[in-house]
């Protein structure tokens, strides 16, 4: 029997949280999932991870949570990040960066061991080690006998999303992309075996500009002036890849792109002088 994996692209704020508490369940159910991974970096505030958040993510449903470069932007997710198999940090960080770089993890049954890790990408993003050498580091590390590897490849510029694809291809079961919030339609699976997708898109508000209020973005843009990027409501939507993998060999043989339209919560018509307030990790 085929193990089904959901890989759910960047939770950005409580509209993206709130996706996954109304929608993640009957996700798990109806695809008959075994196991989730969900990158949360963004998850409280739009920059970051709280330790009650990090739990509230496990609680609707997610089994892996992956990060990027906000891994550290809330600092108490070190104290989860030392103890918890189930949150990983990007693997080319420094040696001495806290959290686990690579996890195996039970599917929902325990039948099925899974491997997750996550990794920065180089271009257009702060200094990393080299993902390339990195990765081959962590699939070393792995025991071998666990078939089902998941990389989460964080990072801006498709070109490498797509090399780290190419890199993997017939090593794991599936590569995808986050970061750059927008999904992309190259969903496939390459032809050793692995699924891959240069960006899952992000499971927040996509009235807005990758997440933040359109108002206060272009403010910046226009006008080089300081100003927060607070998180939007509209137009909240989930999307993820669902990947069909043999366990026996790792490989994948099914992909299905998912996209979930959700409802405004009535926030957004809050007074303009509420929403001016910076948000809390818990409100935004």
């Amino acid at each position: 029997m085929s193990v089904k994996i959901l890989c759910i692209g960047d939770v950005v704020g409580k509209p993206g949280r709130r996706m996954l508490a109304d929608h993640l369940r009957r996700l798990i159910q109806d695809h008959h999932v075994d196991l989730v991974v969900c990158n949360g970096e963004n998850a409280a505030g739009g920059s970051g991870i709280t330790p009650q958040i990090f739990r509230k993510l496990l609680h609707y449903g997610v089994d892996v949570v992956t990060l990027g470069d906000h891994v550290y932007r809330k600092g108490e997710i070190t104290t989860v990040m030392g103890t918890s198999d189930r949150i990983v940090r990007p693997a080319n960080l420094g040696d001495r960066a806290v959290g686990r770089r690579w996890t195996v993890v039970p599917t929902k049954d325990d039948r099925h061991p899974v491997a997750v890790t996550c990794l920065l990408g180089q271009l257009y993003m702060q200094p990393a080690d080299s993902p390339w050498r990195t990765v081959e580091q962590v699939f070393q590390e792995i025991p071998s006998e666990v078939a089902i590897r998941v990389v989460d490849f964080h990072a801006e510029a498709s070109s490498e999303k797509i090399a780290m694809g190419w890199l993997l291809n017939g090593r794991a079961s599936i590569v995808f992309g986050t970061h750059t919030h927008i999904p992309t339609a190259d969903a496939s699976i390459l032809d050793g075996g692995t699924a891959h997708i240069s960006d899952l898109g992000m499971t927040g508000p996509y009235d807005s500009i990758l997440g933040r209020r359109k108002e206060r973005v272009l403010q910046y843009l226009t006008t080089a002036m300081p100003t927060p990027f607070l998180v939007a409501t509209g137009d909240p939507r989930l999307y993820g890849l669902l990947v069909e993998v043999e366990p026996e060999t790792g490989k994948a043989i099914g992909i299905e792109q998912l996209a979930i339209k959700g409802t405004v919560r009535d926030e957004q018509d809050s007074p303009p002088a509420q929403q001016d307030k910076p948000a809390e990790p818990d409100e935004a």
